[in-house]
């Protein structure tokens, strides 16, 4: 009996997706020729269109184990995106459109990029908050201008991640009904069978969290009761749904259900076995049967119907809410309101010491004011990050009482990690949100995974860390941060801002918002600042410039955040002494390092030695300074004056190492550090 053609169908992605990882003899085949089915039944169901793959009322797919990748490419090349058969072939090739996990810079229908796992159902949730979040805000009667969902495929590796379970959790308490996850339980993992390791009753924890549970008994070839599954999942209110796919990885190879498939291209007999199995030609490669292009053109020009409805339907909006409606606009375009930063709080010298988290707390209360996409939240430390605007309603399922889903501020609880990947899924969901969360500087380690995603997706999320160094009190040294900025800043197009003043606050802020294409971290103080003499905003968004010039000073101190004051003082101190000393704010490297080499010049010429001083780990100062006073141990506990006296963070401190520098290099050639032999190679 001739296949139907929604078997045909799955037959095709199943030949598709191991052709791929055949060519490339690299790759995981387990999973898409065990997942083909639920990625056809489902994909049949989704609203979106391959010729506008931004169309924001889009349904969202997220392929939360990205090892599985082949699957999902070889479903936008037959619903034609723009990628094809030859991309195909070029599969995890270098500059190829088909890299060896899903990248969202690199691929049309790519929402997110996912590969270390866990991460993909942790931004689904963000992009399921997003929606829920926007359609609160906007929608209409009669006018659903947003009402997507979004759909999401995760792996037992995915669910044994820690960053999983406290998304999934938050998801549960949001009630988020527009997010449907599909559990691949094969039962195999890179170890062998996940019984080794990974025996807890999945859906009854996820019933714990607040989810629904529905499950498919057999995903291998049941296409119409996943069909079903996901109807029913559609109609479900007031919780997410995980639906449980009892699938065989590697279905129909000789070496299904094991290991063996998940990380190695199949043998060639394997591969004929297969195609013959499926009515193809044993010796065919990238077959795609005319009535197969066919059916899955149909779904497109139906698609294609629903995004013209949606346009029709969105000019009817903004015709009878015009304000609503350009605001809409707006942000679809992906722009700012006119003159939101004019009226971002300044300083002058002569206003009070404040600490750098209480000025971003005045920052954040002024953007929540002219900024409507401003979104964040904290980790269960609103109180200490100050991360609240005053104005602000929580993000809250409107039953609880404590808020309702047009709220702008999130409960993340102690959620560090899920926070991070779930800001990367508001961000990616579009509408021009900009979203923060709060932490301890010392505890977005918690989150470096998801961080280190946001920079290599070019996601513009924003952390406030706050409590950056040993001043942070009494907590300790479990709580000081030493190595973090090192390790954040190494993290390549990252900005990490560690402001001095009310000004260079400001100053993060305005960059941090405006940087779309990049997370920042926003490093922050517990004890208080003064306001300085020559800071300014313009000149903080250099990411460095003169804090104390001084004309043919002896030494140039390099220093952020807290101890640039400290730093200043030591010069006054050195000044006594008629010792010239002048003092740079570099207040973020990333955006500094874009500064024309001469501006950088100016700033730490030649001739001049350079001291830095801040109080965590030099690692990375050498890059601007030849001399660098640091905190290379661990804190210690208590009072935030005693520990910088004692680690001799003082002007006194500072200024005795000032001296020693100009000792050692006096009579000595002293070029700047900026110089490099690789410089016109940048």
């Amino acid at each position: 009996m001739a296949p139907s053609i929604d078997e045909l169908s799955v037959s095709t992605i199943r030949g598709l997706s191991v052709d791929a990882v055949n060519a490339a003899q690299s790759g995981h085949p387990g999973a898409p020729l065990g997942l083909a089915p639920a990625a056809h039944a489902v994909w049949r169901k989704m609203r979106f269109n391959p010729s506008d793959p931004k169309w924001f009322n889009r349904d969202r797919f997220v392929l939360s184990n990205g090892h599985a990748c082949a699957l999902l490419y070889s479903l936008l090349v037959l619903y034609k995106y723009e990628l094809t058969v030859e991309d195909l072939k070029q599969f995890r090739q270098l500059h190829s459109k088909t890299p060896g996990h899903p990248e969202r810079l690199d691929t049309p229908g790519v929402e997110v990029t996912t590969g270390p796992l866990g991460q993909g159902i942790s931004n689904a949730v963000g992009m399921a908050i997003a929606q829920k979040q926007f359609a609160a805000t906007y929608n209409k009667p009669d006018f659903p201008i947003s009402d997507s969902k979004v759909f999401c495929f995760l792996g037992d590796g995915c669910l044994m991640e820690g960053v999983s379970s406290e998304a999934s959790s938050l998801a549960g308490h949001l009630q988020l009904d527009n997010l449907i996850a599909f559990w691949d339980d094969n039962r195999i993992s890179i170890d062998g069978d996940t019984a080794c390791a990974f025996t807890e009753n999945v859906p009854e924890r996820y019933k714990a969290y607040g989810w629904h549970i529905l499950e498919v008994q057999d995903a291998n070839t049941d296409i119409q009761a996943i069909s079903d599954a996901v109807d029913e999942a559609l109609k479900i209110k007031n919780k997410p749904v995980l639906i449980r796919l009892v699938t065989t990885i590697g279905y129909g190879s000789l070496a299904q259900g094991t290991h063996g498939v998940h990380g190695a291209p199949l043998k060639a007999d394997d591969l004929k076995q297969l195609k013959r199995s499926w009515g193809f030609d044993e010796n065919s490669n990238f077959y795609i049967p005319n009535e197969v292009s066919d059916y899955f053109a149909e779904k497109v020009e139906s698609n294609k119907k629903e995004q013209q409805a949606w346009e029709k339907l969105f000019s009817e909006y903004k015709e009878k809410y015009p304000k609503e409606g350009a605001e809409v606009q707006r942000r679809l375009e992906g722009k700012f309101p006119e003159g939101w930063k004019d009226n971002i709080p300044s300083f002058t010298a002569k206003d009070k010491a404040i600490a750098t988290r209480k000025l971003s707390e005045g920052v954040l209360d002024y953007l929540y004011g002219v900024i409507p996409e401003l979104i964040g939240g904290s980790a269960d430390l609103t109180g200490s990050n100050l991360t609240r605007p005053e104005a602000s309603t929580d993000f809250q399922p409107p039953s609880t009482g404590l808020g309702n889903y047009s709220g702008r501020y999130i409960r993340y609880g102690v959620r560090e990690h899920g926070m991070g990947a779930i800001m990367n899924g508001i961000d990616t969901f579009g509408a021009h949100y900009r979203t923060y969360g709060g932490t301890f500087l010392n505890f977005v380690s918690y989150a470096a995974g998801a961080l280190r995603l946001s920079a290599l997706s070019h996601q513009g999320v924003i952390w406030v860390a706050t409590h950056d160094s040993i001043g942070l009190g009494e907590d300790g040294p479990t709580h000081q941060p030493i190595e973090t900025l090192a390790h954040f800043r190494a993290i390549p197009n990252l900005s990490v801002w560690r402001p001095a003043d009310g000004n260079e606050v400001s100053a993060a802020y305005i960059a941090a918002i405006e940087g779309t294409d990049h997370p920042s971290v926003l490093a922050l103080t517990r004890q208080n600042l003064p306001q300085l003499e020559h800071s300014s905003i313009e000149n903080a968004l250099k990411g460095g410039y003169s804090i104390w010039p001084a004309e043919k000073p002896d030494l140039i101190i390099v220093s952020s955040g807290s101890e640039v004051s400290t730093s200043i003082d030591a010069a006054k101190l050195l000044a006594e002494k008629k010792v010239s000393v002048a003092v740079v704010s570099i207040v973020d490297f990333f955006t500094f390092d874009k500064q024309p080499l001469e501006y950088r010049l100016k700033l730490l010429p030649d001739g001049v030695p350079i001291l830095s001083v801040e109080v965590l780990s030099t690692f990375g100062w050498s890059k601007y300074s030849h001399e660098q006073f640091g905190l290379n141990r661990f804190g210690a506990s208590g009072k935030a004056a005693d520990l910088f006296k004692f680690f001799e963070f003082t002007p006194e401190g500072i200024a005795k190492r000032a001296e020693k520098t100009i000792e050692f290099y006096k009579g000595k050639k002293v070029l700047s550090p900026l110089h490099s032999a690789f410089e016109e190679l940048k």
